[in-house]
């Protein structure tokens, strides 16, 4: 695992605060990667990386989920409305959680999603008492990775399913510019530390969990960044965050660092799902 030691959970929920009005304006209601089959627009490709995780971890219309890093409440939403399923959101930034509970309403799906302002590394439910925890392009801003899955586990009754999303370290961590790669994304996209496949594999054994699916989605989904760069060149947004805060740019700069570290190895993208002894 890589970490730097420049990020702070005040940095992290700032990040959000302010990144989420250019999330949305860059990429749509849902934060997080599209996954690609052939030439689907980004939204449906967005869609469908929420449809296949649902997939694998057999979600269904009885399941409680509690949605760690749920920003906009896109996932949440989408699993509410299509599968039918009870959803609690969990992110660190007030202003999501407004937004979640917002688009819940309009979407009709109140009822059925509920949306937290609380630390992931800190918020508690009883145990055994959800049936997934379901978490994409969260946990690389937690702090203790370790730590959070063996508390996320507690939360699961027996047969209940783990089901992430993440960016991913590459295995080679020899190669030449890995290590500098790596710490360039932690530092633009706010992220404490990047870890492996591997290594959340582990962590989710140590919890008690057998794994199902460890899936490597690289290819898929590095189109999200090239589309991103695009827009970005497009509508000019880089001199909106210029006048709104001078981190939001980095952020927006760090698109080709990230690209880059997909095609050299130095990063991946992927799926774990597991599954509660």
């Amino acid at each position: 695992m890589i970490s730097v030691e420049c990020i702070k959970k005040s940095t992290i929920r700032s990040h959000y605060q302010l990144g989420t009005l250019f999330y949305r304006l860059l990429w749509g209601p849902h934060i997080h990667h599209g996954l690609w089959n052939g030439n689907e627009s980004a939204y449906v490709a967005q869609c469908q990386l929420t449809d296949t995780l649902a997939d694998l971890a057999n979600i269904t219309g009885q399941d409680l989920i509690v949605d760690i890093g749920c920003g906009m409440g896109g996932s949440a939403i989408r699993l509410a409305k299509h599968r039918g399923c009870n959803v609690t959101g969990v992110t660190l930034s007030p202003v999501q959680r407004r937004w979640a509970t917002v688009s819940s309403g309009i979407n009709r799906t109140g009822g059925q999603t509920r949306f937290l302002a609380a630390d992931a590394e800190s918020v508690e439910f009883p145990d055994g008492i959800f049936d997934v925890m379901w978490s994409v392009e969260c946990t690389e801003h937690l702090f203790d990775k370790p730590a959070f899955f063996q508390r996320a586990a507690r939360w699961l009754r027996p047969g209940g399913r783990m089901a992430v999303c993440v960016w991913f370290q590459g295995q080679n961590e020899s190669a030449e510019g890995h290590r500098e790669q790596v710490e360039e994304v932690c530092r633009r996209f706010v992220c404490p530390s990047l870890a492996t496949r591997e290594d959340y594999a582990n962590w989710m054994i140590a919890s008690g969990l057998q794994i199902t699916h460890n899936l490597d989605w690289t290819d898929r989904v590095t189109r999200t960044w090239e589309i991103c760069k695009q827009r970005v060149e497009r509508t000019g947004v880089r001199h909106l965050a210029k006048l709104l805060d001078r981190d939001q740019v980095d952020f927006i700069d760090g698109f080709d660092a990230l690209l880059n570290a997909y095609r050299t190895g130095a990063m991946q993208y992927g799926a774990i799902v597991a599954e509660k002894n």
